[in-house]
């Protein structure tokens, strides 16, 4: 089973670096199967240069629009040979991907599941005890919608095979914020998603500590209830926070 890390990026020159070195070093030092893909939306910055240095296959979005990450996601798919696509974001650190394989494999190999997703938090160096509370229950909660049917998985760790992603159409490219839980919520209309409490990814707390997370719980709330009702959000644009 060969698979494909896809990773949309817009001015990420400070934190790719580390992602994509961890990736390529795993990969080379333990003979790992997977290709690496980076979808830019146009960086400013040295992003693309970065990328070049370790990933497979670079595409840039060259359309005078800005392009959602919706939209960077699905043009990286198009791009991807591998049978399973793990998005993952730009900003995240990954630990134990060997584990992480093993367990997706392992998880889509019983039959059960349409897509897979885990826990997300922030680096224990890095984390606060609000980011522990916060963090702790944004897992708790987002287990609780793919048991009982809703369906829910954040952008920072979506995995889903190259055919169920194809057949679905991809991600809502219309949609600038929610479009994680748009698309997960489609899926699990069809089938089971696995919540993997025993696999954790870390964001960068960045976005966390210039807004606050009161303020980022009430934007991610309202986006959700509007891609719910309208099948669009709230938010026209997603600043970057860099």
């Amino acid at each position: 089973m060969k698979f494909s890390f896809i990773i949309p990026t817009l001015n990420e020159e400070k934190l790719l670096e580390q992602l994509l070195s961890y990736l390529t070093e795993e990969r080379e030092s333990k003979q790992l199967d997977y290709e690496i893909i980076v979808s830019d939306g146009a960086s400013k910055d040295k992003t693309q240069e970065v990328a070049l240095k370790y990933c497979d296959k670079l595409i840039v979005h060259d359309y005078d629009s800005p392009q959602t990450i919706s939209d960077g996601r699905n043009k990286g798919a198009e791009n991807a040979s591998g049978e399973i696509f793990i998005f993952i974001n730009g900003d995240v650190t990954l630990r134990e991907v060997e584990r992480l394989l093993q367990t997706i494999e392992y998880d889509f190999a019983t039959g059960k599941y349409l897509a897979w997703t885990c826990k997300v938090n922030i680096a224990p160096e890095e984390r606060k005890m609000s980011d522990t509370i916060v963090l702790g229950f944004y897992n708790f909660y987002f287990h609780l919608l793919n048991t009982i049917g809703i369906g829910m998985g954040r952008g920072e760790c979506q995995v889903v095979p190259s055919k169920l992603f194809r057949e679905m159409g991809g991600y809502n490219a219309n949609i600038v914020a929610g479009e994680d839980f748009e698309f997960f919520k489609r899926i699990r209309l069809k089938g089971k998603i696995k919540f993997s409490r025993e696999f954790t990814i870390f964001e960068s707390p960045r976005r966390y500590r210039k807004k606050g997370h009161l303020q980022i719980l009430f934007t991610w709330l309202f986006n959700s209830v509007s891609v719910m009702l309208t099948k669009r959000s709230l938010s026209r644009k997603w600043e970057e926070v860099r």
